[in-house]
């Protein structure tokens, strides 16, 4: 394919390319001459139908897509010139349509999603002329959202497009007020049941947002709602492809490796390690982050752009709520209806993670009809475990004993005794009075450091003898750490020798390194110290 990029879809190597960091308005990108990855043929494939629901993860273009189906539906031919969709459909009627976005609000208190409900019912009665003379003191936002469908309808002739975006706010915001989250639950059930009985007067109706809440939360009287999250022929919706990377950024590629320092290969791969990975579907092409990708070629430098802009703190409240271990979060195997119906109230609390972006599918196996869900890239991986590293151990943020470039300096270097000495120290500040035991919480922290530095970090590994506790590699060492609460280091080195945990590693080439430490509960330091022996 010959390398080219484009200006709104158009070839243009003359002018410097606009990106459209923040910008979420399709008119004001067409008009503007900034940068558009061109949709367009999903939004003529959407035409043919009439109910959808769209889940993805935050920034990850759902409210650009909703701008451009606006657009289509204005009639506004003129700013699709050029692109997919010009070419497809004669069809470029105005229709009248109701464009809800929920994300303005912040839903912590009662009477928040009432005024802003309000505010828009308010400026579309005005908009169709909706007289509000008769209303009762008691009219539901449900019954007036109906009358505005209905009178848009009566009022143009046309039948009307509805696009609401980020669904879901009013409950994710609400999660920690369980009285609050169903008293929303039951104002959006009756307001989008709108959408099945007004169906004689609607044109199109598109919802999206991040969570799929389960059928009998919100959406139990919508059975007409085509979920197109988990499709092949939509998994490429929103997100940036690897061919669109090649043909609308290129040569810019170029730019970004001189100030990185890299040549053209090593800056692809730097791209695809940080940014890509996603699949939203079993045969779902990989799909980079078009935030992140976006703000890297804005910017010139290679960042976290997507996790800086949001934390995942709803996800840590899952972890400790369902005590998850931390080596349980990714890779972790789910049935493929499980992972379809569950919603962020799973049990198992999987879904989460993966309608959030944080996991992501890395295989699917057909015949079981079982995914395999891992973290998507090293933005996100790297991200959420430094999230989780400081919200488990917060006094690392200002503990300068605590180096985490000596931690690594020591690992590579084969230190054991050094980094055992600081591993000491961090579990001596882990709280651990909610549920869990102290084991537990050892293994976590652990674990979050080991993975946190980039070396190879196993939990609980399986031999033909036993589990190992930790086995840690680099490229000249093996770590193979055992550790016993409330016993001795003694007993842990016992354990070690008696199963032979090193076998597997003998042949490797590295130094294996044997670790037995005891955590002692009491004194919160691992006591009596550690021992270490060195295998040549």
């Amino acid at each position: 394919m010959q390398k080219k990029y484009y200006i709104c879809g158009m070839i243009d190597k003359k002018k410097e390319i606009k990106y459209p960091i923040g910008i979420q308005s399709f008119s004001e990108i067409r008009e503007g001459g900034y940068l558009y990855v061109d949709k367009t043929a999903f939004i003529h494939k959407l035409a043919q139908g009439k109910y959808y629901f769209l889940s993805r993860p935050r920034r990850f273009g759902k409210s650009l897509l909703l701008s451009t189906l606006e657009a289509y539906y204005q009639g506004r031919r003129d700013l699709f010139k050029g692109l997919a969709i010009d070419s497809l459909t004669e069809e470029w009627e105005v229709h009248p349509i109701l464009h809800l976005d929920l994300n303005n609000g912040t839903y912590t208190k009662s009477g928040d999603l009432d005024v802003l409900l309000d505010y828009h019912l308010k400026e579309w009665e005005k908009k169709y002329d909706i007289s509000r003379e008769d209303d009762s003191p008691g009219m539901t936002a449900s019954v007036r959202f109906g009358r505005v469908i209905k009178c848009a309808f009566e009022y143009t002739g046309k039948k009307v497009a509805i696009l609401i975006d980020e669904y879901d706010k009013p409950l994710l915001g609400s999660l920690n007020n369980p009285e609050l989250t169903e008293n929303y639950r039951a104002i959006l059930k009756g307001f989008y049941s709108n959408l099945k009985t007004m169906d004689p007067y609607i044109k199109i109706a598109v919802l999206t947002g991040v969570a799929r809440f389960s059928k009998v939360s919100i959406f139990s009287d919508l059975n007409n709602l085509r979920d197109i999250s988990f499709l092949d022929e939509f998994a490429a919706i929103c997100g940036i492809t690897t061919n669109e990377l090649e043909e609308y950024f290129y040569p810019e590629l170029e730019k970004i490796a001189a100030n990185e320092e890299l040549t053209s290969e090593e800056i692809k791969e730097e791209l695809r390690r940080n940014y890509d990975g996603y699949h939203f579907s079993p045969l779902s092409p990989d799909i980079y982050n078009p935030f992140s990708l976006i703000n890297v070629f804005a910017n010139g430098v290679l960042g976290d752009y997507w996790y800086r802009t949001g934390t995942p703190d709803f996800l840590v409240k899952v972890v400790r709520r369902l005590n998850m271990p931390f080596k349980d979060i990714a890779p972790v195997v789910i049935s493929r209806s499980d992972l379809e119906d569950g919603g962020v109230f799973s049990p198992d609390g999987i879904p989460a993670f993966y309608q959030t972006g944080y996991l992501t599918i890395k295989d699917y196996d057909k015949r079981r009809k079982a995914i395999t869900l891992d973290y998507p890239n090293m933005e996100v991986k790297e991200g959420f475990l430094k999230f989780l590293l400081y919200s488990y151990m917060p006094f690392m943020h200002t503990n300068k004993a605590f180096s985490i470039f000596h931690f690594i300096n020591e690992v590579e270097k084969g230190d054991a005794e050094g980094f055992m000495k600081r591993i000491e120290t961090m579990i001596a500040g882990v709280p651990y009075s909610e549920k869990g035991s102290a084991e537990s919480h050892f293994q976590n922290a652990v674990y979050l450091l080991f993975n946190l530095m980039g070396f190879y970090c196993r939990m609980e590994e399986r031999t033909s003898n036993g589990r190992i506790d930790i086995t840690v590699e680099t490229d000249r060492y093996v770590f193979i750490i055992e550790f016993k609460v409330d016993s001795s280091s003694q007993a842990a080195m016992d354990q070690i020798e008696e199963k032979k945990y090193w076998l597997p590693y003998q042949l490797s080439g590295k130094q294996i390194i044997l670790i037995g430490a005891n955590f002692d509960t009491k004194s919160r330091r691992l006591f009596p110290a550690p021992l270490i022996k060195s295998l040549t």
